[in-house]
């Protein structure tokens, strides 16, 4: 596989390569299964030598070319061939015979049969183990690591695909700082297997390239719809063409304490404040990725309280659509609330660990959830407390034998750092116009 030990070379190879040279080989009791033919084939050998079990050593090495080295098999052969030896001595078989010596050509032909054997085994086994380290290596960057903090925003996922031994599938997610302030997304491909992934990583590409420059969601969100007709043009497909993508945006800006959200045909996400667990529907509909020029291209901003201690979960249709034996859907809702005061980590590790006991079989779907936690105050909630301790200095000084002198250093430094490095009040970054619809927590879902 010339292609293969290539790319092996250009994405960490030395990484890679020693990953594979020391891989350990599990020992369990299947690799005592070629001594264990040996030993009771002896035995009832010697106890009824007139049936002649001995004909039976060559299944040792058989058996040894499937979990052994070639030198192992090899050496498994040669027991056997030793072991018939000596029964032909003690037992009184007849080496000089047909039978005797058909007996010791069989074990030399299956012993030889099974070093070539595993010899094949061994190479594929070290193909197999170039191509799920490089695979392992591209599900990396497709669905990297996100950081455990942006900004003032405490961040923390779960994943799991479907697919045995993947690490990515259809759904995915994305955690980014930006000049506009932490933006996330998760989305849901339609679909399953290698075509969902691969849309998976047009979306990623699309929205870590548009992300930083974006002037607001709905902008984005435009983006990555552009992206993905790009994608169905460049791969013409009917299967493309028909495959859409649910996502949601979610922007946290370090100088307000809300949280904005573009929910594009996603399932919405909870918002968990003051340990109650609030669902976040949309006001109006926005269209999936990909279904724009069929449902229009209007991007809906909703606009949520979200100050320090606040918590969001952003999850897929695989943690919602989970079903029991009598398959009755998870109640995501009711079963967060008891974790509703959980640090992130812990919030999905529970959150994990009910879904693997609530699920009957096994599952059909990916699986990805993303806590966002807000744990430092923002611009606003430091500006409203340097305004609280500016009136508790005036009450003070109206108190102090001194008069307002008293407090006018104190007054002085709080006013310097309610007004920030930019002195003329103004901000640094126009901000572009937007339309936000505001939902206050008395309308959202609560469980």
């Amino acid at each position: 596989m010339p292609v293969i030990r290539s790319l092996r070379r250009v994405i960490t190879p030395k990484r890679l390569s020693r990953r594979i040279r020391k891989e350990p080989r599990p020992f369990g009791p299947a690799l005592l299964a070629p001594l264990l033919v040996i030993v009771p084939v002896t035995v009832v050998d010697v106890l009824t030598p007139h049936l002649q079990f001995n004909r039976l050593f060559g299944a040792a090495p058989a058996l040894a070319a499937a979990m052994f080295t070639v030198t192992g098999t090899l050496g498994i052969g040669l027991l056997a061939l030793t072991a018939d030896i000596v029964l032909a001595a003690v037992a009184n078989h007849d080496l000089g015979q047909t039978p005797g010596y058909f007996t010791l050509l069989a074990i030399t032909a299956i012993t030889l049969a099974a070093a070539y054997g595993s010899r094949v085994r061994q190479h594929r086994e070290h193909t197999l183990a170039e191509v799920r380290a490089v695979a392992e290596t591209v599900q990396r960057v497709l669905l990297r690591p996100v950081p455990p903090r942006l900004g003032q925003v405490d961040i923390e996922v779960l994943y799991q695909a479907v697919a045995a031994h993947a690490r990515i599938g259809g759904d995915f997610y994305e955690a980014l700082q930006t000049p506009h302030g932490v933006r996330l997304i998760i989305g849901d491909v339609r679909g399953k297997g290698l075509p969902a992934v691969e849309v998976a990583s047009v979306m990623l590409s699309s929205f870590r390239a548009s992300v930083h420059d974006a002037p607001d969601l709905p902008s984005l969100a435009a983006r990555l719809e552009a992206g993905m007709n790009h994608y169905g043009k460049d791969v013409p497909s009917d299967e493309a063409l028909e495959r859409f993508v649910t996502i949601l945006l979610v922007e946290i800006p370090a100088d307000e304490p809300v949280a904005r959200l573009v929910n594009c045909g996603h399932p919405p996400p909870l918002l968990l404040h003051d340990g109650k667990v609030r669902e976040v529907e949309p006001s109006a509909p926005s269209p999936p990725i990909n279904m724009a020029a069929l449902l229009g291209d209007h991007y809906q901003v909703d606009t949520i309280p979200f100050a320090t201690g606040d918590r969001l979960l952003l999850y897929t249709d695989g943690v919602s659509e989970t079903r029991d034996s009598t398959g009755r859907f998870y109640p995501l809702t009711h079963r967060v609330r008891q974790w509703a005061s959980a640090p992130p980590r812990q919030l999905l590790d529970h959150l994990h660990q009910d879904l693997r006991a609530y699920v009957s079989g096994t599952r059909d779907d990916d699986l990805a959830a993303l806590a966002a936690h807000r744990v430092t105050p923002c611009g606003q909630e430091t500006a409203e407390l340097d305004r609280a301790v500016l009136q508790c200095i005036d009450g003070l000084s109206a108190m102090s034998p001194r008069g307002s002198a008293a407090g006018y250093p104190i007054k002085e430094a709080a006013g310097r750092r309610s007004q920030g490095p930019n002195r003329s009040g103004t901000s640094r970054h126009a901000e572009p116009a937007r339309t936000f619809h505001t939902i206050p927590f008395s309308t959202t879902r609560s469980s």
